[in-house]
């Protein structure tokens, strides 16, 4: 009853989203500061409602946050002294322009995703045996599917932290090592830098400006708001900037952002996909049933990235929204976090009873515990526990005697 609900009150939320949508895309021009605005009362947006959602936004540790509508800047708002000129980190919502990357580098023949990862990185790139490492490729990276154990280093790209755990295909597990490699994986096939790579295929072409900076193992993208929002308005518009097909390869960025295996179906090419029967999450080995975003369209697709670094794209609405930030204090799981601003967003429009509300007026009821492997536990002490509610939030909790 509750889903079916929530589900009528976001179908109406989307009716008023797109009502005034029109088939023109607007692009900011590139190498300016210049970007063309809508008002929100184009919307019949509510300004007493803008202004929750902008002090949740700051109560949560946001820096900045753009939602863009056919193009055109609606809601921007920066906080905690951070200005459309700051820098930021994307975390792992990076790992999205990493992907886009690999599927230029692909068009222009410098690699194929079904190549064996040992092509481009040598052989004991990792502490497998040949055969077991022969048969991790490009596409078990993209896909969190190499089948290398995430539980002996997170992060670490080292060939001794790289043991086999099972067969590329087999296992799928949110391991940042893996991903990182393919930094290497497109300098050594394409003979240039991974910066200077984005600059002349990405970058430039769509105006953002940012950097791959390495820290410690893992390789962060970081650029300013306004960036992340033209990258958003590129996935959106399927590769196409203003006339320019950044990325030709249709096939390939259709499989970017639809289910890459059956492991974890809410999972593209390092993008997050909502609308799916059933996801996993990072750190868990346990299978959710339903949409990773309970409350947002069916088509959203979302990079998402430590302490609340987001992007969300919406084709049926030509809706684009960024949130960059610190991680706040009540949220340990980004995808979380994203929730909870959808149900803000949702109710924006005046008039309109919005998912919160209804929400607000359901007690939030424990379905079950699970340990990291998706087993139904009993609580018990000093171990990790994620604890999983009838509204779709999760939470991790370690009890402590």
């Amino acid at each position: 009853m509750f889903e079916n609900m929530l589900r009528v009150i976001i179908i109406f939320c989307c009716l008023i989203f797109s009502k005034l949508s029109n088939s023109q895309t607007y692009f900011p021009p590139n190498n300016s500061t210049i970007w063309d605005t809508v008002s929100h009362s184009n919307f019949n947006w509510c300004q007493n409602k803008i202004d929750s959602l902008y002090s949740f936004l700051d109560s949560s540790n946001t820096k900045s946050f753009i939602l863009l509508k056919n193009g055109k800047i609606v809601l921007e708002r920066y906080f905690n002294g951070h200005s459309d000129t700051s820098n930021w980190y994307w975390a792992s919502a990076g790992k999205t322009i990493t992907s886009f990357l690999v599927g230029i580098a692909q068009e222009e023949g410098y690699l194929e995703i079904t190549d064996t990862t040992s092509d481009y990185l040598g052989n004991g790139w990792t502490n497998c045996n040949s055969f077991q490492e022969q048969k991790i490729t490009i596409w078990n990276q993209l896909t969190m599917t190499t089948g290398l154990d995430n539980n002996v280093s997170f992060d670490c790209t080292d060939d001794t932290c790289l043991l086999y755990l099972s067969d590329p295909g087999t296992r799928w597990a949110y391991h940042n090592a893996p991903y990182t490699l393919l930094r290497p994986v497109i300098e050594n096939a394409t003979g240039q830098g991974i910066n200077l790579y984005a600059y002349q295929k990405l970058l430039h072409p769509i105006g953002m400006n940012g950097l791959f900076l390495y820290s410690n193992y893992n390789n962060i993208f970081n650029s300013t708001a306004r960036s992340m929002a033209r990258f958003g308005l590129l996935i959106l518009n399927k590769g196409n900037w203003d006339g320019n097909q950044i990325l030709s390869d249709t096939n390939y960025f259709n499989q970017m952002l639809n289910t890459s295996q059956m492991l974890n179906q809410s999972y593209g090419y390092l993008w997050w996909l909502n609308g799916k029967p059933s996801y996993m999450l990072p750190g868990s080995q346990f299978i959710f049933n339903g949409d990773i975003t309970l409350n947002a369209p069916e088509d959203l697709v979302s990079a998402l990235g430590k302490n609340g670094q987001i992007i969300n794209v919406v084709p049926s609405q030509n809706l684009v929204w960024i949130r960059m930030g610190e991680g706040p204090d009540n949220f340990l799981f980004t995808h979380d976090l994203n929730i909870k601003i959808w149900n803000y967003i949702n109710d924006l429009p005046c008039g309109v009873l919005s998912a919160e509300n209804y929400k607000s007026q359901n007690v939030k009821e424990l379905n079950k515990v699970v340990d990291v492997l998706g087993r139904s536990v009993v609580p018990k002490s000093n171990v990790p526990l994620f604890f999983i509610y009838n509204n779709g939030s999760v939470e991790k909790k370690i009890i402590i005697e």
